[in-house]
């Protein structure tokens, strides 16, 4: 659900999503029939085995064909985008593996050529499961290559980027010009695209493109990891497809029951989350101590505050810096954002401790830097992947239609999440007035029934999917353990060494910890501030 630009992922040290997931078995078998409840009546017919093309080093791409609706399996038809980078050890290849990398709304194929740059993030594939398996990225309907949704034309994005948001305003801007924008949102998304493919995105649906995948692969069974929202299609898949599943990993997991169930519960749970992930960082520099963290001489809390309402104020001139910045502005509320991704993550504490230094020096450009690189929020942000986003969760969600519900939960929001709270207020809107209902997604609870034990990991400061989610899905599932990491990050394999082996063990050898175990950080957290040359 949140993610930095793949190609700067190193750079910044920030969390990319990346999943991974997939295939094995004897005999490869057709797809399973459904029905508009889910269950049993219309069968898509068997695709054809996919057909590839070189398009990178040891990568190759291919495009599959779906039906829209499958309870019209000869009607319109979805193109997916679908990349493989082939096992490096082919004597000893298991099969292969499909991964989600979250979003909703990442591209997974542009996730996998990026790999060789996300080493060290979550979600990145240790050597062991790339010499064992062909990693599959699909990039689900409506996201990426597979006929991406559009819902602004390029001005209406550039324009909302440019918009000044208040921090300290529940939503960013008053609440009649929050629903004029969720009226141009919403009628520009009919416009560009027919309300049965708007339909069509929901994450019931993703997981049957996926079975066409594993069929047109000649596959029998999957080996599946997901991270973020790619844990919601991970249990959606294990529910409607059982027995095609081999082993399956489940990482940063959502709740289930809120996603499909509870909007603003959902987001108001995110809100909370990403608070105290901030948090964490204000304690982590006041108890280290001026010597350590001199972001605000001892009480940094009150330093961010004033930083962020004197940005907003009078934002900071940012000079144009050729391939790394236009230039521009930093406001407050480009500062809050930046700020609350990059406490999310505490690889990047010395990094945001840097950068919210010198802006309180006057040089804003790091905080603005990387705030042009944060393009996957739970909270709006105007970028085409958010397009995509918007349009799965809005096909997926039970969302009120009436603005009470809504003001209603922006206020218990901004209770709960004092700096935060605001940012996930009223996000809920588009979905809210969302044109194209699905009427017989997937609500059913997601239990995994008559699929092996699955194995879910869950951050203990998880600034987004927080770690009570983890032991609500466990609970949910009909078998599962929970593999539980100490500290902050959204997303734990790849990025922690106890992690690493109790997944690839899950993934190659079907071996889990036992319940309940839990992993400590490789490195302490600190909020030691890089340095900066011109500080």
């Amino acid at each position: 659900m949140i993610q930095l630009r793949p190609q700067r992922a190193a750079r910044y040290g920030a969390a990319l999503t990346a999943a991974l997931m997939f295939l094995t078995g004897c005999s490869p078998g057709g797809p399973e029939p459904r029905s508009k409840s889910g269950g049993a009546d219309t069968s898509a017919p068997s695709p054809d085995p996919l057909t590839w093309r070189t398009c990178g080093k040891n990568l190759e791409c291919a495009t599959l064909k779906v039906p829209q609706d499958y309870t019209e399996p000869d009607g319109a038809q979805i193109p997916l985008a679908v990349m493989r980078h082939r096992a490096t050890d082919l004597g000893h290849r298991i099969g292969s593996l499909i991964f989600n990398p979250g979003g909703p709304g990442v591209p997974a194929t542009e996730t996998l050529r990026n790999l060789p740059k996300a080493a060290g993030t979550p979600g990145a594939f240790s050597p062991a499961v790339l010499a064992r398996f062909d990693v599959i990225a699909v990039d689900p309907r409506g996201v990426g290559g597979s006929h991406s949704v559009r819902c602004l034309t390029d001005k209406q994005r550039a324009d909302a980027a440019g918009t000044a948001f208040n921090p300290a305003v529940p939503g960013g801007k008053p609440l009649r010009r929050l629903l004029t924008d969720a009226a141009a949102f919403t009628d520009g998304c009919v416009k560009q695209q027919s309300k049965e493919f708007l339909a069509s995105l929901s994450t019931d649906n993703v997981a049957r493109d996926i079975d066409q995948v594993r069929a047109a692969l000649g596959e029998g069974k999957i080996t599946y990891y997901g991270l973020s929202y790619g844990t919601v299609v991970g249990s959606m898949y294990a529910t409607l497809f059982p027995h095609r599943v081999r082993q399956m990993v489940l990482d940063a997991p959502i709740d289930t029951t809120k996603w499909l169930g509870d909007s603003l519960a959902f987001l108001n749970d995110v809100a909370v989350a990403s608070e105290r992930t901030l948090n964490a960082w204000f304690e982590t520099c006041r108890a280290e101590g001026t010597a350590v963290c001199p972001f605000g001489a001892g009480n940094p809390q009150a330093a961010f505050d004033t930083l962020i309402d004197t940005l907003e104020a009078k934002p900071q001139k940012i000079a144009p810096n050729k391939g790394v910045t236009p230039g521009g502005e930093l406001d407050g509320a480009m500062a809050l954002e930046t700020t609350r991704a990059l406490a999310g993550d505490q690889k990047t504490w010395p990094l945001l401790t840097s950068a919210l230094l010198a802006a309180q020096d006057g040089n804003g450009t790091p905080l603005y830097t990387l705030w042009s690189s944060v393009t996957v929020s739970p909270f709006p942000v105007p970028t085409t992947m958010f397009e995509a986003h918007t349009a799965v969760r809005c096909a997926d969600w039970q969302t009120p239609a009436g603005i009470a519900a809504h003001k209603a939960a922006a206020a218990k929001a901004v209770a709960a999440a004092r700096r935060i709270g605001t940012r996930a207020a009223y996000s809920a809107l588009n979905c809210a007035r969302w044109p194209a209902p699905n009427k017989d997604r997937v609500t059913k609870p997601l239990t995994g029934a008559g699929a092996p034990p699955v194995l879910v990991v869950a951050g203990r400061l998880d600034p987004v999917t927080p770690h009570h989610w983890a032991a609500n899905m466990t609970r949910t599932l009909d078998s599962a353990v929970l593999l539980t990491r100490e500290g902050v990050g959204h997303g734990s394999y790849g990025i922690n060494s106890c992690v690493d082996s109790a997944v690839d063990a899950a993934l190659v050898h079907g071996t889990h910890p036992a319940d309940g175990t839990v992993c400590k950080a490789d490195v302490p957290a600190t909020a030691r501030p890089l340095a900066f040359a011109d500080r």
